[in-house]
């Protein structure tokens, strides 16, 4: 079952559209990403699923619920690690990790919670004092002590060093196995790859792909790269022979195929029938960040001035807003 549903979703400011229409739903228990270039509208469009905005026109739900007109019970089912957060700087780990379980009528038990994301050695440590990877990591901590049905995390490993990105990962993964569903706003391909069930690519506020990272791979015009020493040469017509094969060259005597799958295996066959050791054999598929980037290729990335003013004046009226920073789209 959907247990997140945005129909037609727009949004403008300053009459520039911001979010154009998009549709998508989020099934109970996924990941689910959200990807897309800077200014693509992905902030705007998980803010008006966590109530933070209105929206000009669409439907969306949240386990049946409007996040604006039932924005209270949206918020005891719904977690959310917003891409730009603050607290009170003097406020300590524990404080904050003890405020936040107080707001809530069934809070998890946030000591595991903070150990496994490495802040039971920041208790006490005042919210000011915190590097930025470990404020990210109080806010993770912040977004799931609800027992949340669904968490939210915009930009979600930013600013974390490449252990504890992969420490979380695996902390989303595990919260993914109980049952939670994860919308995940993410620059980073490799996190979307590894976590995600599947992917929204949002691309100048409209929705330009929708499916699992290895189905929007496959749609990839990147081909899958072969290279290697060989003991002794080869034949260039032998080469281009072989299945799905685009490209061969050999800059410096070392062989590099541009072609498919298919060509990786005949590669293999070939060079044991005629008996030649490749030497640092190297493959190289495809990836999300290719596909993301045929997805999203030729756009105008640049955003008036003005529309950045419109956006403040409506980040003062979001219902019930903990704070009002800039717009983040």
């Amino acid at each position: 079952m959907a247990i997140i549903e945005v129909r037609d979703l727009r949004k403008a400011y300053g009459g520039r559209p911001v979010v154009d229409g998009v549709s998508f739903t989020v099934e109970e228990g996924e990941v689910f990403g959200i990807l897309g270039p800077n200014g693509a509208g992905k902030t705007t469009t998980v803010e008006c699923v966590e109530g933070l905005r209105v929206p000009d026109s669409g439907v969306i739900r949240v386990a049946g619920l409007d996040p604006v007109a039932d924005h209270e019970r949206v918020t005891h089912l719904l977690g959310a690690q917003l891409q730009e957060s603050e607290l009170q700087p003097k406020l300590t780990v524990r404080e904050a990790l003890e405020l936040y379980s107080a707001l809530y009528p069934r809070p998890v038990d946030w000591r595991p919670l903070a150990s496994r994301l490495g802040l039971d050695a920041k208790l006490t440590t005042r919210f000011a004092k915190l590097s930025g990877g470990q404020k990210q990591r109080l806010f993770i901590a912040l977004a799931l002590i609800g027992g949340p049905r669904v968490v939210v995390l915009d930009e979600l490993t930013t600013g974390l060093d490449p252990r504890a990105r992969r420490d979380t990962w695996q902390l989303i993964e595990e919260i993914r196995d109980s049952g939670v569903t994860v919308l995940l706003v993410t620059h980073f391909m490799e996190e979307a790859q590894r976590l995600c069930d599947r992917v929204a690519v949002i691309d100048e506020g409209r929705l330009a792909a929708l499916d699992t990272p290895s189905g929007l791979i496959a749609r990839s015009s990147a081909s899958t790269v072969i290279s290697f020493t060989p003991s002794r040469p080869l034949a260039e017509p032998e080469l281009y022979a072989l299945p799905d094969v685009m490209s061969v060259a050999a800059p410096g005597g070392r062989v590099v195929i541009h072609g498919s799958d298919d060509t990786v295996n005949a590669v293999i066959t070939l060079l044991a029938r005629h008996r030649v050791t490749a030497r640092q054999l190297r493959v190289t598929e495809a990836s999300l960040d290719d596909a993301f980037l045929d997805i999203t290729a030729g756009q105008d990335r640049t955003a008036p001035a003005q529309d950045r003013t419109a956006q403040a004046q409506d980040a003062a009226r979001r219902p019930n807003a903990p704070h009002t920073p800039e717009e983040r789209v």
